[in-house]
């Protein structure tokens, strides 16, 4: 029986069915030590631990998500084996990545990729009115050997609080950047080590600061530093759009469980005042107390599209609304591997909005190490090649 979408599923699913941008996004595991597992032995593996989740049937309806086949891992588990095609692991992935999903079957797919070395990668790719930055990695740490992942309840709000005007004005400005968005991607990533992220995060004389402020601090730096912050004095500054999950309790559904904060990005010469000024807006509960009154708003929408509605979506996909989305996840259980072979690190690659061809990622590992990942449209890749560099720059000049 087909269910309705979400408010949520349904505008990520308007993005790609009425503005023909492509919504695949994906989540990159590299391994090494260990040799690439067999196609079927994968296949078998994803139908044993993956089978049992309705949602990876569903298919997109009319505003409704509508039951597919059984669970298919011929079709949905695929591999590219090594010397078949030229480039390296980000350009296979930039590849995939604009390669939007159709009908008939549910829109997500496991590849089996070649990478540098005797490595090799998996990249689970969706459609992301399907599933969100936490799905796939639920997905991948199912897959996976190693420890159960725990699920931790997200910090409880100590009060209820409503959407504020300050939540819906204009927060950002537009960026050099900005504007259409082309057909093909480009993906650009970096690996920060657990003594550079740790030394970062104890930069502040105030107290620890989190993983999340240190990237959020380090994007702004890196926008400065390649000279894409803009200067435009009578509008607002940057502004991050940061994704926070809004599962409760031991939830681990898969779907879109999340909503959006912005974070004001100060775009000043001094790395340590940034992460101050970031650390000070993102501390303790402040974020999930700002999800949850958006998804609360969110959800009050539902069964009510026109116009309005409309109107609203495309202001939120706007530069005034946010300058570029800021995404970062933690895999905390580890070590983890697939069969002999280690994990060694986790790329989350966004999808593109309208007018946003640039997004950033971090990925935290349970060794304390993070993966920046930058993905953009083909006319920015240089851009986003700079960036992933700058952002590792960052994160070292906050260190001693």
């Amino acid at each position: 029986m087909p269910t309705p979408m979400s408010p949520l599923d349904a505008w990520l699913h308007s993005h790609q069915s009425t503005r023909a941008l492509c919504m695949t996004f994906g989540l990159v595991a590299r391994f090494a030590h260990g040799p690439a597992p067999a196609l079927h032995d994968l296949r078998d593996r994803a139908a044993a631990r993956w089978a049992r989740h309705d949602r990876l049937r569903m298919g997109p309806g009319p505003r409704c998500w509508v039951p597919g086949p059984p669970f298919d891992p011929v079709h949905h588990v695929t591999a590219t084996a090594a010397g078949t095609r030229p480039g390296s692991l980000e350009e296979h992935t930039a590849q995939l990545l604009a390669r939007p999903f159709g009908p008939p079957r549910p829109p997500w797919q496991l590849h089996l990729l070649p990478a540098p070395g005797d490595g090799f990668a998996l990249l689970l790719r969706a459609h992301h009115a399907l599933l969100d930055g936490r799905s796939l990695l639920t997905l991948v740490q199912e897959l996976l050997d190693g420890p159960p992942a725990r699920r931790t309840a997200s910090p409880a709000p100590a009060r209820r609080r409503g959407t504020g005007l300050k939540d819906v004005l204009p927060a950002g400005r537009p960026l050099p950047f900005h504007g259409p968005v082309d057909s093909r991607r480009a993906v650009a990533w970096s690996r920060v080590t657990a003594g550079e992220l740790a030394a970062a995060r104890d930069a502040l004389p105030s107290g620890r600061a989190s993983a999340n402020a240190v990237f959020l601090a380090a994007t702004a730096g890196a926008l400065r530093g390649a000279g894409a912050a803009g200067r435009l004095p009578f509008l607002p500054g940057v502004c991050a759009m940061v994704p926070v999950d809004v599962r409760v309790n031991d939830d681990a559904a898969l779907g879109n469980h999340y909503a959006t904060v912005r974070v004001p990005l100060p775009v000043r010469n001094d790395p340590r005042r940034r992460l101050a000024a970031v650390d000070r807006f993102t501390r303790g509960t402040a974020l999930h107390e700002r999800a949850r009154a958006q998804a609360r708003a969110v959800a009050g929408m539902a069964g009510r599209p026109g116009p309005l509605t409309e109107a609203l979506g495309r202001y939120v996909d706007s530069s005034l609304y946010s300058s570029l989305l800021c995404s970062s996840l933690a895999d905390r259980e580890g070590p983890r591997a697939l069969g002999p072979a280690a994990l060694t690190g986790l790329s989350l690659l966004p999808a593109l909005s309208p007018g946003h061809p640039l997004v950033v990622s971090m990925v935290r590992d349970a060794t304390g190490a993070a993966t920046l990942a930058v993905v953009s449209d083909h006319a920015h890749r240089a851009l986003a090649g700079r960036l992933s560099a700058l952002l590792h720059e960052e994160i070292r000049a906050l260190g001693p």
